[in-house]
């Protein structure tokens, strides 16, 4: 399968959305730091450090669950906020408070910015199921569907898991390989010969615990090294370079 730059047994592949499919990954960091500062401005007044839309958004947040975010990059920060309720207004002192409170700034980011997909992504994919594979979206993200619609993408992928699925069936997210394990058994397909393409170094972990055949790391930021160091079998700035890549397979 070296048109692919997979190697021959690998019959599934599984997709992360931000920063894989769409350009939304640096729309999300925008939000987490509009979010995380307003936050932290309040709260540590004159000893307040900003949200670092590189490094804080790389480890504690991208790839994760919005709730997990919230609490992995507050914790790094000696933060713990008592967990609240998923449906609690934006200016809440809460987990899923501050979480709404992103999630509200991304939503308006993306009406007044729109979605753009990577064009290469699209089609590599469409060369990935002309080859008979199978595909599958999996992304932390509830706004999943609404952004594949946006962009026309739905028809590319036989399978959804994303934050509404996971929610749905109680799975955790990344770095748990659990959405990734979950489009594989909903493909009909063993781990070991599903690929993973992720951005994200938490979707690094998670192909890599869940025992995959193949896990390419998107280095769209320039973080190849901790892409490899995460996991990656493979990293690549753009999915067109597959297939050209002499050391792809």
């Amino acid at each position: 399968m070296t048109e692919l730059g997979l190697p021959e047994a690998i019959l599934a592949c599984l997709f992360d959305l931000d920063g894989v499919v769409t350009r939304t990954a640096v729309v999300h960091a925008a939000a987490w730091k509009e979010t995380f500062d307003a936050f932290l401005r309040d709260r540590e007044g004159e000893r307040f450090r900003p949200f670092d839309a590189g490094a804080d958004y790389d480890e504690y947040v991208d790839g994760r669950p919005r709730a997990d975010g919230v609490r992995t990059f507050l914790a790094s920060r000696g933060i713990h906020l008592p967990e609240g309720r998923p449906d609690d207004p934006p200016d809440a002192p809460t987990v899923h408070g501050v979480g709404n409170r992103k999630n509200n700034l991304l939503l308006e980011k993306i009406r007044t910015g729109g979605v753009e997909a990577y064009a290469s992504t699209l089609r590599y994919i469409e060369a990935v199921r002309a080859q008979g594979l199978r595909t599958a979206i999996v992304s932390s993200s509830a706004n999943c569907r609404a952004v594949l619609r946006a962009i026309d993408a739905e028809g590319l992928f036989d399978v959804r898991i994303d934050g509404v699925v996971a929610a749905e069936r109680k799975l955790p997210g990344k770095p748990r390989p659990d959405t990734f394990l979950a489009a594989a058994h909903d493909l009909g397909v063993e781990a070991g010969r599903a690929a993973v393409f992720e951005d994200a170094l938490a979707g690094m972990d998670a192909g890599r615990a869940g025992g995959f055949g193949y896990v390419v790391g998107v280095a769209r930021a320039g973080q190849a090294d901790a892409l490899y160091a995460h996991g990656a079998d493979i990293v690549v700035q753009d999915l067109a370079e597959l297939g050209s890549t002499p050391n792809a397979c």
